[in-house]
C-alpha cells in the first residue's frame, strides 16, 4: 500500500540559487555557439543600440526596443528547446514533429517581424528629423 506522503518519483537534487545562474548561462552560451540566427539577432540588436544611442532616443523608446529585443532572443532560445526536444524524441520524420519545429520557428519570425515594425515606428521620425529637419 502506498503511503500518502511518499513521493511518486524519486526526488531530484535541485541546484543552488547561484548554480542555477551558471546553468542558465550554459544554455545561453550553447544557443550563441550553435544557432546562427541567434548571432544574427544579436548583431541586429547591437546595431539598434548604436543607432538608438546616436539618435538620442527617449527612455520609453529604449524600453520598447529592449522589450522586443528580449522577446526575439527569448523566442530564439525556446525555438532551440523545441528543436532539441523533438530531435531527442525521434530521428524519424513525423508530421507533428514538423509542426512543433515550424511553429517555434514561426514564433521567432513573427517576433522579429514585429520588432522591425517597432524599430521603424521609433527610428523613422528621428531619422527624418536628422536627414531633413522634419
Amino acid at each position: 500500500m502506498k503511503e500518502a506522503n511518499k513521493p511518486i518519483a524519486p526526488l531530484v537534487k535541485r541546484a543552488t540559487f547561484f548554480k542555477s545562474f551558471y546553468y542558465a548561462w550554459q544554455g545561453i552560451s550553447y544557443v550563441l555557439r550553435t544557432q546562427r540566427n541567434m548571432r544574427v539577432h544579436l548583431l541586429a540588436g547591437l546595431l539598434v543600440i548604436i543607432v538608438g544611442y546616436l539618435l538620442g532616443i527617449t527612455s520609453v523608446e529604449w524600453a520598447c526596443l529592449l522589450t522586443v529585443m528580449a522577446l526575439v532572443y527569448s523566442l530564439e532560445m525556446i525555438n532551440t528547446v523545441a528543436e532539441a526536444i523533438v530531435d531527442l524524441y525521434t530521428n524519424e520524420y513525423h508530421d507533428l514533429a514538423k509542426v512543433a519545429k515550424d511553429a517555434a520557428a514561426g514564433a521567432v519570425l513573427l517576433s522579429a517581424f514585429f520588432s522591425v515594425g517597432v524599430g521603424l515606428v521609433i527610428f523613422l521620425p528621428h531619422l527624418l528629423h536628422w536627414a531633413f529637419g522634419w
